[in-house]
């Protein structure tokens, strides 16, 4: 929601004629005590402008899996299946996003998968028997 003089500065006007812009319906406000306040999309269809708001809605989750007490083989087995299986898998209308990190010292791969949920669940699952497989 923009005030009026925030109205008059993006669009370079005196705040009188914003104003009067209101009261004559031109441009849609609503009115809050003694001020009007101007939704984003109402001053978008005033001045012609798209709206740069996301019409459809897209869900994603980040993901982080580290997994501990794990060798540099097993580690390297681990990332390279779960990112060959995000790629083979009929996942390229919305594609995984996933990196990878071995800590030598600590014996820990970290991996953050980035994706829709159902993708994403799926392979976490397929993680999860992985890792569990190698305890």
């Amino acid at each position: 929601m923009y005030s009026v003089e925030q109205v008059a500065d993006l669009l370079g006007l005196h705040v009188r004629t914003v104003r009067n812009y209101v009261r004559e319906g031109r441009l849609k406000a609503v009115r809050i005590g003694k001020q009007y306040r101007i939704a984003r999309e109402d001053l978008d269809a005033f001045t012609g402008a798209e709206s740069k708001v996301r019409r459809t809605r897209h869900v994603e989750v980040s993901s982080i899996v580290e997994i501990d007490a794990i060798s540099r083989e097993d580690a390297s087995r681990i990332a390279m299946g779960a990112v060959g299986a995000a790629n083979t898998r009929g996942y390229q209308e919305q594609p995984l996003r996933i990196e990878s990190a071995y800590d030598e010292a600590r014996g820990r791969l970290k991996l953050i998968v980035l994706g829709d949920l159902t993708t994403t669940a799926e392979l976490l699952r397929w993680i999860a028997l992985l890792a569990e497989g190698e305890s």
